[in-house]
């Protein structure tokens, strides 16, 4: 049995049957592709749907999804060269606005969506690119307090990596030069803004660190939109300033403006201004602390002299109540006291026996025989012994009177 396809056609009212043209599949869906390609409203179409079904090829670039709503589904795919200019990293279930084409793929007969651009739908591209960025670098330990760097106080050189002819560049100098006469300013004039940006400033970063040309970097520049400071939310950017050695302020923008910069940096300055104030002390704030510092170290000097001054007064005291001088003396006053204490004694004992001797003196006079004497009495000694009687002598007996002046012998006669 042999099986025939008709294709009827209507002519003159009647129907009419046809030999119907058989085509292969390559055929029908090239056929297909060309009707859509042909469709120019179908070659510059804005999708809005959910991401599903993400597949992202490392190796290619090129990046598989399905966008859907809640009726329908539709395959898409973004070829690398396009995925390049993403500025952010889709994400299944992520909403998503897309720029693209419709055709066919004749290999499998589907039909797709080609996507040319994609922004995230309710939230910039920029801006969701920026949070992903940063939630990578953190949950990598980039932003960890421990890992920053303390600002030197006194640096002798800081290097600025900034736009040589911004309004920057003035404000850093003017007020580094206000602030603290005698540093250096090592200037790496690059690009702020633009495609070469971001390498210039990396290359700054290492540079400077490579040959250690200062003691602090500056890296910032003023303000503007998020396209205008997106140079400074770059991931190598961010390495580079990580691994410095050399502590990094970053001073990017007004105050609202944040950075990866501002994360990763070891002190964010919320202005170019503010990051020259931070990177050096105010000279008349030193010289004013100096003068403070003189004036306590000169009262606490003078408070010190006269503690040690009081100090080596009661050593002084002590030591001489110590002292073997004071001993000395001491024994000396008590030797001369002793000295006059005998002398008066002795005086006195002197005087005492005098008055004895002259009373006893005076005594003896009264009782001495020569005294009598010379007051006309003599002595009458017979034979040495004293005559009292006239019993005591004889006729003939040979007698001595003693006078004053002498003795006169005389000779007894008669009774």
């Amino acid at each position: 049995m042999q099986l025939v396809f008709l294709a009827l056609h209507i002519e003159d009212g009647k129907m009419l049957p046809v030999e119907p043209k058989i085509l292969t599949v390559s055929q029908l869906n090239f056929y297909v592709k060309s009707i859509l390609d042909s469709d120019q409203r179908l070659n510059y179409v804005f999708l809005c749907g959910e991401i599903s079904n993400l597949t992202d090829h490392y190796r290619s670039g090129h990046i598989y999804l399905s966008l859907k709503d809640n009726k329908s589904v539709i395959r898409a795919v973004m070829f690398a060269g396009n995925a390049r200019n993403l500025k952010f990293k889709p994400m299944e279930g992520m909403k998503v606005i897309c720029r693209g084409r419709v055709t066919l793929y004749e290999a499998t007969g589907q039909y797709q969506y080609y996507i040319e651009d994609m922004q995230p739908d309710g939230i910039g591209a920029l801006y969701q690119a920026y949070e992903q960025l940063k939630e990578k670098l953190q949950s990598k330990g980039l932003f960890d307090e421990s890992h920053k760097k303390p600002i030197p106080y006194c640096p002798k050189t800081i290097g600025v990596i900034t736009s040589p002819t911004g309004a920057a560049v003035q404000d850093i100098k003017n007020i580094l030069t206000r602030r603290f006469p005698s540093v250096n300013i090592v200037l790496c004039p690059v690009l702020v803004q633009g495609d070469n940006a971001v390498p210039q400033l990396i290359d700054a970063v290492n540079k400077l660190n490579e040959y250690d040309l200062c003691d602090t970097i500056i890296i910032g520049r003023g303000g503007g939109s998020i396209e205008d400071l997106w140079a400074f939310n770059d991931e190598n950017l961010a390495y580079a300033i990580y691994n410095s050695h050399i502590p990094v302020i970053s001073a990017v923008g007004h105050e609202t403006d944040f950075t990866i910069c501002d994360f990763v940096s070891d002190l964010r300055a919320p202005t170019p201004s503010a990051g020259a104030e931070l990177a050096v002390p105010d000279r008349n704030e030193i010289l004013q602390n100096l003068d403070a510092q003189r004036q306590y170290l000169s009262s606490l000097m003078d408070k010190k002299l006269i503690e040690n001054k009081n100090i080596i007064s009661e050593m002084t005291t002590k030591l001489l109540s110590l002292s073997p001088d004071d001993k000395i003396a001491k024994l000396y006053n008590d030797l001369d006291f002793l000295s006059q204490k005998y002398e008066n004694n002795s005086n006195r004992i002197f005087q005492n026996t005098a008055n004895k001797i002259e009373l006893l003196a005076t005594k003896l006079e009264s009782l001495n025989p020569v005294s009598t004497l010379k007051r006309g009495y003599s002595v009458v000694t017979n034979n040495d012994k004293t005559v009292t009687s006239v019993k005591d002598v004889k006729n003939g007996d040979t007698l001595a009177i003693n006078v004053t002046d002498g003795k006169i012998i005389s000779k007894v006669i008669g009774e």
